[in-house]
Formats: structure tokens, sequence, C-alpha cells
């Protein structure tokens, strides 16, 4: 091994611990790919921005040229280095590799390696083999086990700083019979096709159910035994994949299968989370799922924030468990702070690749975030109720603008999972669905990026709506006419 490959892994495998115990992914693959992207750190791109991974694009509008398969593409430019390995990790995380990896182990660099050349990182058919052998001839292995060693717990999906919750423990309206009221015995967390996580070491699985037709679906029950007697149960559902069976004895941050939207009581794709103390006597008691995972994040300093609608619901729990008091009331976020907080977290990049720029959220979601905004500011919502607006927008990728054009029913931007978005507006008479194009997507853009002020805006966005809805209208009119036309034509023809 060459001195200067010796001092790149000296100087950069703390960077590589420290991702894999935020995402998972093996330290050994990232420093690898450091190594064969940024020529041991002596690489052009690696020396005048940071960039140590050979990512394209630009990083917060920062970028430098240089040539690839084109002359002066644009390059990242990170401010430091470890920028640099944070946004690689996020790279790793989109659909394209995890499709890959879902049942690997965090140890598995093989696979990985592997992975990496199925999902397109390089085009070299020989990059997996160059990977392995980079990680083999320095021992690379060794920072794999030094970072699958620090923690005795884990959080039930990865995340670098936040769960988003979606539903919390406690009383809330039947998300399926809107108006009754239920119990709802979990805390919902945001997911897309993640590894579920086992919390603690030496937990015993108690239960498994590949059922799809009961009300949580797919199920995983682990249950951990505490010194006094008592008994912890952390139930996972609506999984689509169960990697574990009964009996099995499983370790923090061990898979135990894929979350999913089974069952028959499920709205979209979730992980319930919920969490049982069972008692000396084997009495039984649901609890709160937040202050279980403040408990975990405590114990492990895991540092991960589980927030819903801006406030991170671990907090209020924080002062009990250190048994101090709080230095400062819980600050939640503003509605503006919280949209960039959302378009910049893990559960924005599960929904695109960032290794490109034309990603799902990315300006379309941005705009459309802006949009939402004016829409709550021009109804006078509350700052709990824009929150919320602004959650619910990511989580169900619908954009409530029914206030800017008072003259309809209801209006509605959707965005479907391919990325195309649809206006859906309802005139009192007909509902009409109306993909937007690049031109009218670019319209709307420059209508809020506009001097102008909010009431000017919203004249503008009436204007835009009324006459994509009128095209609607002309459009269904012409064909019920023609339908009619032909229908009394092959009368005619009958008689």
């Amino acid at each position: 091994m060459t001195s200067s490959r010796q001092k790149y892994i000296e100087q950069y495998s703390a960077h590589a611990v420290e991702q894999m115990r935020k995402y998972g992914i093996p330290a050994s693959i990232t420093l690898a790919q450091g190594i064969i992207e940024s020529a041991d750190g002596k690489s052009t791109l690696a020396i005048t921005a940071n960039n140590h991974f050979g990512i394209k694009g630009t990083y917060n509008g920062n970028y430098v040229l240089a040539n690839d398969d084109k002359p002066n593409e644009k390059f990242r430019k990170y401010d430091n280095v470890g920028q640099s390995f944070e946004d690689h990790s996020k790279i790793l995380m989109a659909q394209r590799y995890q499709k890959y990896v879902s049942n690997l182990s965090s140890d598995d660099y093989r696979g990985w390696a592997n992975a990496l050349q199925k999902g397109g990182y390089a085009t070299d058919s020989r990059y997996a083999a160059t990977i392995i052998n980079v990680i083999e001839s320095a021992g690379l292995q060794k920072y794999d086990k030094m970072a699958m060693s620090k923690s005795h717990y884990s959080m039930p999906v990865k995340r670098s700083e936040f769960m988003l919750a979606t539903s919390l423990y406690g009383q809330r309206e039947d998300p399926l019979n809107k108006g009754k009221m239920q119990m709802h015995h979990g805390l919902d967390i945001k997911t897309k096709k993640d590894n579920v996580l086992a919390t603690e070491d030496n937990g015993t699985v108690i239960g498994v159910d590949h059922r799809t037709t009961t009300g949580g679906g797919k199920t995983v029950t682990v249950e951990y035994s505490r010194a006094d007697g008592t008994k912890t149960q952390v139930q996972y559902m609506h999984l689509s994949q169960i990697a574990v069976k009964k009996g099995d004895v499983v370790n923090a941050g061990q898979s135990l299968g894929v979350s999913g939207a089974t069952g028959t009581r499920v709205t979209g794709e979730h992980l319930h989370l919920g969490v049982i103390n069972v008692s000396a006597d084997c009495k039984r008691q649901w609890v709160n799922p937040a202050a279980y995972l403040a408990e975990i994040n405590q114990k492990g300093n895991l540092n991960i924030e589980v927030r819903h609608d801006g406030k991170n619901i671990l907090a209020e729990y924080k002062p009990k468990l250190e048994n101090t008091k709080p230095t400062e009331e819980v600050q939640t976020q503003t509605p503006e702070t919280w949209m960039n907080t959302l378009l910049g977290s893990d559960d924005a990049a599960l929904d695109y690749d960032v290794r490109g720029d034309n990603g799902l959220f990315g300006g379309l979601m941005q705009m459309l975030m802006t949009l939402l905004l004016l829409a709550t500011q021009v109804e006078g919502k509350e700052k709990e109720e824009s929150l919320h607006a602004v959650t619910d927008a990511v989580v169900n990728r619908r954009f409530d603008i029914s206030s800017l054009v008072p003259n309809l029913k209801s209006a509605s931007i959707v965005v479907h999972g391919d990325g195309k978005s649809f206006l859906v507006v309802n005139d009192g008479k007909s509902e009409y669905n109306h993909e937007l194009s690049n031109a009218e997507k670019t319209n709307l853009s420059n209508i809020l990026n506009s001097d102008c002020d909010n009431t000017a805006k919203q004249q503008r966005i009436v204007g835009f709506v009324n006459a994509i809805t009128f095209s609607c209208q002309a459009s269904a009119n012409y064909e019920k006419i023609e339908s009619q036309s032909q229908s009394q034509e092959q009368t005619i023809h009958r008689k």
C-alpha cells in the first residue's frame, strides 16, 4: 500500500465510520470509493472542490467545471470534505441502489460493491471488483467492525437527523372513517421501502405475522427482557417483507424486514411502531412510542429526533430521563423553516436520486411548497395548521391551493410517483385533471418569484388556474357534443 493511500485512510476513515453509523453504508465501501474517485485525495476535484466522489451538478449553487464525458461539465463544490462524504451517503440512499442492498448486512462490502455496479454508479464493468480489491488490499473491513461495535441501540429506521412522524400516539380522527375518533396505539413514521431495524441488543422475535388481511398487515414483534423482571415489546406493522422468524435473537440495527403498506387499515406506506410494557405479573400496557424512542436515543447517544409538524416530540421526555429541568422551552419551527427542513431531509431524499438535478424534490417541490405557503397565508391559517399543511404536502404530494381560487369548489396540485404534476380542479359540477406542461410550470414559477405582492400573485394564479380550467371544460364539452353527434348518427343509420 502506498504512503498516499495510507495517509488518505488515516485522514478520512473517521468520516466513513460516521456515515456508516448514520446510514448503514459500510465504511469500507465509502473509503474505497473515496480512494478510487479522488485518486487517494490527489485529484483536481478533491483539491479544488473537496469533491472526493466525482459527483456532478451543484451543491448549494456551487460548482467547478471539469472535463469528463463532455467538456466543461459541472461538478459539485463543497466547503469541506465532510460535506462531500455526507452528500455521497445521501446518493447511495437513493432507490436505484437501495433496491439491491435491502437484504444485505451492514458489513457485506462485497454485496454493496456489486449493488453499486448494478445501480449504475460507474460505467466500468469491473467497478465492483476494483472496490473489493481496494478494500481487501488495505484491510478496510476493520472500519466496518469499528462502526458496528459502537452502539447497542438503534432507531427503527435509519435517518441522519430526524424521523418524520405522520401520526402520533393517542386519540385521533380515524383516517378510514372521517369524523369518527379512535385510539391510535402507535407512532406512524414516514418510510419508503426502508429496512426496519431492531432497536436494542438481545431481543427475541416473539411474533411474526405474514398475513396481509389483518388491520396491521405483515407484522414483527420483538421482546426485550429487563433486569427487574418486566419486558418491553416493540411491534412493527404494515411491512412489505419480513426477514426474521419467530425465536430469532436480534441485535440493534439488524434488519427485521422492509417497510410497506400491507394490511386492511393502512392509507399509504409508513411504519406503525407500537410499544407494550409487560409487568412482572404479565399485565400488558400500551405506552407512547415517543417515550421509548427518547430512552433509546439517550442510551445510545444517537442524537436523532422525531419531528411532527416541526416539533421534536422526543424533547418533552428528555428532562425526565436526565432528571434535570429543561433550560428552555421546546421551540417549533415556522412554516417556512419547516418547509426548508423537510426539503433537505432524508425523507425528501428518499423520493429522488440526489445525484441528478431533476429529482422530484428539486425545483418542482420548492415551487409547490412556496405556492402552498402562499395559500395558507391567504386563507389565514394558524401556525399549527400551516405546519401540518406543509407536512401533509410532503407525505401525500398534494398541495391544496383552493384558497387562492375561491371561484372554484376546490383546486390542488398533485405530484405522482413518476414526478409528473397535475392540476386537479372541481368547478362544482365536474372534476378535471390536467398534467402541467414544462411551460406551465415555468409560468407558475415566474408568478411566485415575481416582485409583486401576495394579492397580485393571487390574481395572476387565479388567471392561470382559470385558463386551464376553461380549456378542460371546453375539451369536455367538445367530447360530449361529439359523443352525442355520433350517437344521433348511429340512430339515424339504424332507422
